[in-house]
């Protein structure tokens, strides 16, 4: 077939397409252990907009009130040539009960899997009893410690800091994490502090495949999260939008490593949010975009919602491979059955080749069936045919169901080839336009043919003509 192109006027795209070869795969690192260090305080006293000043982004979600960050989150940072974890974790405060008291356990655990730790203190205001009660804590754990002096925006405020000598950790850092005043000073002590081999760092492999919980809020993620590693990794509370912030787990499932990314819920209007609750939306879209595969968690006792499609909507949009689960399967009555069939007959027409996996992330049921399904849809992702096979495909397609004559001309395929994987995209080099409709029915005989499950394609047409002689 590519022989007949020769009769056609092509771009030098279109001649760099037809030469390219399958991708050269790189060499995988050795996994490396990098020291840990922990950024605690109480709430409010500007530990995530120190975490995104160090870090030189915007990463973690900040806001102008107490208690937006809620789970420990690792990030990778680097300062003066040394790698290392950053993590910042939730306020810690003193007889909370409710969601607050599952905050601060997370930041015990946090300070106890450190090696070093940066603690936060509010120069402003002064040491707290509060702050008097982590300084115990820290003690306790025998880790080392610098001691930030946060919120010291001029020569004014170094006064407000040299009152923390009382809490009796050493010197304290003048810092304002808002302009960077101080900073460089205070991770030159952190790094003296952070010791060059790790004892609680754990090495993070390459080759993880990165796979993203995604859904409306409250349909389960972290409960699915915690259940699959194991441990109460992230906070899980009745309270819809529990998490804010996208937190990575390395989680080893059959022996077989995977990074899963726990994510704020995708709300109906994000437009409408305001706050935290917005910024969350945006990091669970950046999320999405970083990952390679993304469950979509479902409701299946009650009636599927538009933010349910809205959300399959993204991933695939997104072009990543897709799983959904149903969750909540055990809290679903007989009678529900089969509304849920027909809901999924009607709203969920267009992704028919997404695996479906029904669990139930509190008691755990069936979630060892999720993994050989993301296995099929990771797979089939990264399925490249081959381009002999795929126009002899083509060929015989076409001469069984050619496309339907237009205005008294039909249009011919003259070659085509896979451009790409992740998600896999062919490109038709053609005579005319080919409609929706007919590369509608060229995916659905792909899918057919070649599998793909759990990945959306990507089908674009190069209309060529012919020489002029």
């Amino acid at each position: 077939m590519r022989a007949g192109l020769a009769d056609y006027e092509l771009e030098e795209t279109d001649l760099v397409l037809l030469d390219t070869d399958d991708e050269d795969l790189e060499d995988a690192e050795p996994a490396e252990i990098l020291p840990v260090l922990a950024v605690v305080g109480r709430p409010n006293v500007g530990k995530s907009t120190l975490v995104n000043r160090i870090l030189g982004r915007r990463e973690a979600v900040v806001e102008d009130k107490p208690g937006v960050t809620r789970d420990r989150v690792s990030y990778p940072a680097e300062w003066s040539g040394r790698r290392f974890t950053l993590v910042d974790t939730g306020g810690w405060e003193v007889d909370v009960a409710g969601i607050e008291s599952k905050v601060a356990e997370q930041a015990e655990v946090a300070i106890s899997l450190a090696d070093a730790v940066l603690f936060v203190v509010d120069a402003t205001v002064g040491p707290t009893a509060t702050d008097e009660r982590v300084v115990r804590l820290l003690r306790s754990s025998g880790k080392p410690v610098v001691l930030c002096a946060n919120k010291v925006d001029g020569p004014s405020g170094e006064a407000d800091a040299a009152a923390l000598w009382s809490l009796g950790l050493g010197e304290p850092m003048p810092v304002s994490a808002l302009h960077g005043r101080g900073t460089g000073d205070l991770l030159d002590a952190a790094m003296d502090a952070l010791p060059t081999e790790s004892a609680h760092g754990e090495a993070r492999p390459t080759g993880p495949r990165r796979v993203a919980l995604v859904g409306r809020p409250n349909v389960g993620k972290s409960s699915l999260l915690n259940k699959i590693a194991g441990a109460e990794r992230v906070v899980v509370d009745e309270l819809a939008g529990t998490t804010r912030d996208p937190v990575d787990e390395l989680v080893e499932i059959k022996g077989v490593p995977y990074v899963l990314v726990d994510t704020a819920g995708i709300r109906r209007r994000v437009h409408q949010t305001k706050g935290a609750d917005f910024y969350a939306s945006l990091r669970t879209q950046a999320a999405i975009e970083k990952a390679e595969l993304a469950v979509v968690l479902v409701d299946a006792s009650v009636p599927l919602t538009e933010q349910d499609t809205r959300v399959i909507s993204q991933v695939v949009d997104a072009g990543r491979a897709l799983v959904i689960a149903y969750n909540k399967w055990d809290l679903m009555d007989e009678d529900r059955r089969p509304f849920l069939e027909r809901e999924i007959e009607k709203d969920l027409v267009q992704v028919q080749w997404a695996p479906r996996v029904n669990v139930s992330a509190r008691t755990g049921w069936h979630t060892d069936r999720l993994v050989p399904a993301m296995e099929r849809a990771l797979d089939a992702w990264d399925t490249r045919i081959p381009t002999g096979r795929l126009n002899a495909f083509l060929g015989e397609l076409v001469a069984a169901h050619p496309h339907p004559l237009r205005g008294g001309k039909q249009p011919r395929i003259l070659f085509a080839t896979q451009a790409s994987t992740r998600p896999p995209r062919f490109v038709i080099f053609a005579t005319g336009f080919l409609e929706a409709g007919y590369r509608r029915f060229v995916e659905r005989r792909l899918r057919e043919t070649f599998g793909f499950e759990g990945t959306p394609i990507e089908i674009s047409v190069r209309v060529r003509e012919k020489r002029k002689r």
